[in-house]
């Protein structure tokens, strides 16, 4: 497997040319990717609603550190919607914690429901289970959906219960994050077909039509409900729409960002040189963001490991202080308990306002701690009242979005870390040329 960006990065000289050669990868791959792929999209956005709408539920599987971030992410989303108008819809994510996948599955799998699963393109042991476990849950009647070209099966072959969908291409940053993309936009438009509910095949609700409160996104919602070839077109143009927008964002966020990118990545160097760690938390998709910013540190192809903590990780911890003391002090405990002069903590936030995140911050500049912040929005009281040493903004007020360039802006720093010759730290925590 290739390194991210190395392809590209070796065309230029330094962490600008770094920069727009992994932001020109980046567009051309979304740009392939999605025209390719719209059309199938709307029709397993279209047998994902079917499911859903016969009380089916969405398992996701994800065998390693890298793919159980995008398992958890992809069940939060459809479980606790953050756009006005979306439905909650079951889902849960098995990882390796739980132990075998397939023993996980054998509980649970039933024929209405949709299994979803990571890690298929990393290769090894974890690929290995999650495919077996795709085809168990295929085996019990259920839709699958992998993202690989050995994913069992495809509505090519004339069965739409099993999906296949490639990005293509050898950077594995690059893939994460069109497959990030995908399933936000699996989760987004599958609603669409809920309210015209006519289109559902075998639904236990038989209400003719409900436009709903997604109508107003959706100015198509009020065609003929007989008329699916209509929608399945629409839906492909929002697909188009949504991969445009994120493109856009990715330029305007690594762009208007860059110098607290390369100050960022600097100081990160200089605490690893020191023998600092990298401190990681956010709140429900972006406590995602921070396992996979942590499992990116621990292990990347190409890259050097370096020592990373997942503050959201340890669910018996979060929960104890949420409920014994409250929820803005679940990472700010874990900082007093961990953090050290020197370490790096990196917040992950739409909103740039959650008060967990905010006690965070604080707690860790009172230790002497390098704070980054990834936030939406306008940046929110952390921009504005510069609560961290670097912010970095994808302003948007769209959260599939924003999260879709936040891991852009985390890949970027990963690498600028390791590749990229940055400006003087900002804190300065040891030698090595720091």
């Amino acid at each position: 497997m290739q390194a991210p960006g190395s392809a590209t990065a070796a065309t230029g000289t330094g962490p600008e040319a770094l920069i727009e050669a992994a932001l020109a990868a980046r567009t051309a791959a979304g740009e392939r990717f999605f025209t390719a792929q719209a059309p199938r999209i709307a029709r397993c956005c279209h047998r994902m609603a079917e499911r859903f709408a016969r009380e089916g539920r969405l398992l996701a599987l994800g065998p390693t550190p890298a793919s159980r971030s995008d398992a958890r992410h992809v069940s939060v989303e459809f479980v606790h919607p953050v756009i006005v108008g979306k439905r909650a819809l079951p889902a849960i994510a098995l990882t390796a914690e739980g132990g075998p996948l397939a023993a996980q599955l054998a509980g649970l799998i039933g024929p209405e429901d949709i299994c979803i699963g990571f890690g298929l393109d990393e290769g090894g042991a974890g690929a290995a289970e999650v495919a077996e476990a795709l085809a168990q849950a295929a085996a019990a009647g259920a839709m699958t959906i992998g993202f690989a070209p050995g994913a069992p099966g495809g509505p090519e072959d004339g069965d739409e219960r099993s999906w296949s969908f490639d990005p293509g291409g050898a950077d594995p940053a690059i893939r994460q994050e069109l497959v990030e993309t995908l399933y936000h936009v699996l989760w987004e438009l599958v609603h669409v077909f809920f309210d015209h509910r006519g289109l559902l095949e075998g639904r236990s609700a038989r209400r003719t039509h409900d436009s709903g409160a997604s109508s107003f996104l959706y100015p198509f919602l009020g065609e003929q409900q007989d008329d699916l070839a209509a929608v399945l077109t629409s839906v492909e143009e929002s697909v188009l729409l949504k991969a445009d927008e994120v493109a856009e964002l990715r330029t305007r966020t690594a762009t208007g960002s860059r110098e607290a990118l390369l100050a960022a990545a600097a100081d990160l160097r200089c605490s690893f040189a020191a023998g600092g760690r990298v401190l990681a938390f956010g709140n429900g998709g972006s406590a995602t963001d921070a396992m996979d910013l942590v499992a990116d540190f621990r292990a990347w192809p190409g890259l050097p490991a370096r020592p990373a903590l997942d503050l959201t990780e340890d669910g018996a911890i979060v929960t104890a202080v949420a409920n014994d003391v409250g929820v803005e002090e679940i990472f700010q405990r874990q900082l007093i308990a961990w953090g050290r002069p020197g370490d790096v903590a990196v917040a992950f936030s739409t909103s740039g306002g959650s008060e967990n995140l905010i006690e965070g911050l604080a707690q860790a500049r009172r230790m002497g701690i390098v704070t980054i912040a990834l936030v939406g929005y306008d940046g929110g009281r952390i921009a504005a009242d510069g609560l961290a040493d670097h912010v970095i903004l994808s302003p948007s007020q769209h959260i599939p979005r924003i999260q879709e360039a936040q891991a852009t802006a985390y890949h970027l720093l990963r690498e600028l870390c390791e590749r990229g010759a940055s400006p003087e730290p900002s804190n300065p925590v040891g030698e090595a040329g720091c």
